[in-house]
C-alpha cells in the first residue's frame, strides 16, 4: 500500500482523511494500514472512518463500531435514506448498484466538507481495478480502470484508493487475523449482475489456468505503450507521429508524460 501512496502522492502533510468503511473486509482492512501507515509516515495526517448507513433493511452497523471502538479508531455512523430513493427510482428488474454507488459518492463528499477532511480514501484493490478494465472493454467499448487518484467533477474533493495494489486475498486474509465484523449487502447480494458474473468467472478461469495473470493485468495498467494503441486524440495529446517499427519497447506513458522504456 505505501508504493500506491507514495507513487500517485496520495497523501500531505497535514491532511485529514476520510476513511469510508462499508462494512466489508477491504475498507476496514484499509483503514487499519492507514493507521499503521501513519504511525511511521514522515508526514502527518489522521484519519476520520465513516460508515454510511443507508436505511438498508436489517442493517445493523453495531458490529462494525463495537470493533471500531476496541481498535481505538475515529469512527463516525452517518444515517441517510439513500435506499429509499433507490428502490424508488430504479425500475423493475434493475439493478441497484449503480444508483446506490452515486448516491453514497455524494454523500461522503458532503460528509468530508462538514467534517473538514482533505482527502477520501475507498477500498477498491487490484482485483477491482482488473474487472473495472475488462468490463470497459469488453461491454463499455473503453480501455481504462480504476484511477489511482481522482479529483470530484466540482474540484472540491480528493479520492485516493489506497489498496490499488493489493489482492483481494490478501485483504481476505488480514481481515481474518484482525477478526474484522463483515456488514454484507443483503441487497446487492440478491441482484443479478451478469456482465461482472462473467467477468469474474473469465478471471477465475485465467487465473487457475496460468497462475499470476491478475498480477500481469496489474502490471498492464502501468506499462501503456502508447503508439499501440487506436486512439488519434492520445496521438495528438502525446505529440505522437508515428509508431516505431525498428523499437520493440515502444513508448511508455507514465504519470502523464510520455518517456522510453
Amino acid at each position: 500500500m505505501a508504493r500506491a501512496v507514495t507513487g500517485f502522492q496520495m497523501l500531505r502533510e497535514g491532511d485529514r482523511v476520510l476513511v469510508a468503511v462499508s462494512g466489508g473486509k477491504d475498507s476496514s482492512a484499509m483503514l487499519h494500514l492507514l493507521a499503521a501507515l501513519a504511525r511511521r509516515a514522515p508526514i502527518h495526517f489522521n484519519l476520520v472512518a465513516v460508515h454510511l448507513d443507508q436505511a438498508q433493511p436489517g442493517h445493523n452497523p453495531e458490529p462494525l463500531a463495537a470493533w471500531m471502538r476496541e481498535q481505538g479508531h475515529d469512527f463516525r455512523i452517518v444515517r441517510d435514506d439513500t435506499w429509499s430513493i433507490v428502490k424508488a427510482k430504479t425500475p423493475e428488474g434493475g439493478t441497484y448498484c449503480s444508483m446506490c454507488s452515486r448516491l453514497r459518492r455524494a454523500v461522503l463528499y458532503r460528509v468530508a466538507s462538514e467534517l473538514g477532511c482533505t482527502r477520501i480514501a475507498l477500498g477498491h484493490h487490484r482485483d477491482d481495478a482488473i474487472v473495472t478494465l475488462l468490463m470497459n472493454l469488453v461491454f463499455s467499448g473503453q480501455l481504462k480502470s480504476m484511477p489511482p487518484k481522482l479529483v470530484s467533477d466540482d474540484g472540491k474533493h480528493v479520492v485516493i484508493r489506497p489498496l490499488i495494489y493489493c489482492a483481494e486475498s490478501d485483504l481476505a486474509e488480514l481481515a481474518a487475523e484482525l477478526q474484522i465484523p463483515i456488514l454484507p449487502c443483503n441487497i446487492c447480494g440478491s441482484q443479478p449482475d451478469h456482465q461482472r458474473k462473467v467477468i469474474d468467472a473469465l478471471l477465475s478461469e485465467l487465473e487457475r489456468n496460468n497462475p499470476g495473470v491478475k498480477s500481469s493485468m496489474l502490471a498492464a495498467l502501468a506499462n501503456v505503450r502508447a503508439s499501440h494503441l487506436l486512439d488519434p486524440g492520445l496521438w495528438k495529446k502525446l505529440d505522437l507521429e508515428v509508431a516505431r517499427d525498428d523499437d520493440p519497447t515502444g513508448p511508455v506513458v507514465t504519470d502523464d508524460r510520455l518517456v522510453r522504456s
